[in-house]
């Protein structure tokens, strides 16, 4: 039986990156999105090209009915899920220094960014721990996509690294509650990645980028996000639950 994996904001930038690396690896998917069915639709048909089967799930983490029915989606189609990839998430709608940052902003932010990540993850893993106990041999993990911004401050944009931070602590949580049933999380924190989201900054990071700010002097891709998740999900790493894995090109290695 094929492992099934469910990619929130999947059909775009990092999301689309991990989803091509877990079809590759040989995983079912069901990717989801806000889009309609009709934007995303060659996307899917992409992600198919690899041999598994692929489901859309669309809906807006922030929301708890969307949340529900994405699950019911997966368990009428699929019957299982072995893998979530918390990956959805979303920017500031205009960056302002925190002594002027709007209480609505941080709101939007955090309802999408941790909220709504949170608490799919704890449906996510009470179904788990369902199939755990009905199939003692189920092998499931749980991968949140957080950002160098979980640590790294950024004045004008306080509340995507608020959420972050809190997805940082939301895996050491549920690492530590799932340890019992052999249920890992992972964390994995991206640096600076070139994606739809990034397209406004990308002269502001080429320069940096130019002058050292990564080890590695380039852009990150989707797709080496892509990898290190697929290499959590296929179990690679089955003994670090709760762990942090750095997809940053050495920008938050401390240098003299």
């Amino acid at each position: 039986m094929r492992k099934v994996a469910l990619i929130t904001g999947g059909t775009r930038g990092i999301g689309l990156g991990i989803a091509t690396q877990l079809a590759q690896a040989g995983f079912d998917l069901a990717v989801n999105g806000v889009r309609p069915l009709d934007a995303v639709t060659d996307v899917i048909t992409g992600l198919m090209r690899h041999g598994g089967d692929v489901i859309y799930v669309p809906g807006d983490v922030a929301s708890g009915a969307d949340r529900a029915r994405m699950i019911q989606e997966i368990k009428s189609y699929y019957s299982a899920l072995h893998v979530l990839v918390n990956n959805a998430g979303i920017a500031p709608k205009e960056r302002r220094d925190i002594l002027e940052a709007t209480e609505e902003s941080f709101t939007h932010v955090l309802t999408t960014n941790l909220q709504g990540p949170y608490f799919l993850t704890q449906a996510v893993a009470n179904w788990m721990v369902e199939q755990k106990n009905e199939k003692p041999n189920f092998s499931g993990c749980i991968v949140n996509v957080s950002s160098i911004s979980a640590t790294v401050a950024s004045v004008n944009r306080g509340e995507y690294c608020v959420a972050k931070a809190g997805i940082s602590m939301a895996t050491q949580l549920f690492a530590a509650r799932l340890g019992e049933y052999n249920i890992p999380v992972y964390e994995v924190r991206p640096g600076i990645i070139k994606t739809d989201m990034t397209a406004g900054v990308t002269e502001k990071y080429d320069k940096l980028i130019a002058e050292g700010l990564t080890v590695q002097e380039r852009w990150g891709e989707a797709l080496d996000v892509g990898k290190a998740v697929a290499a959590l999900a296929t179990g690679y790493f089955p003994y670090s639950t709760g762990q942090v894995i750095m997809v940053d090109g050495g920008l938050t290695l401390p240098r003299l």
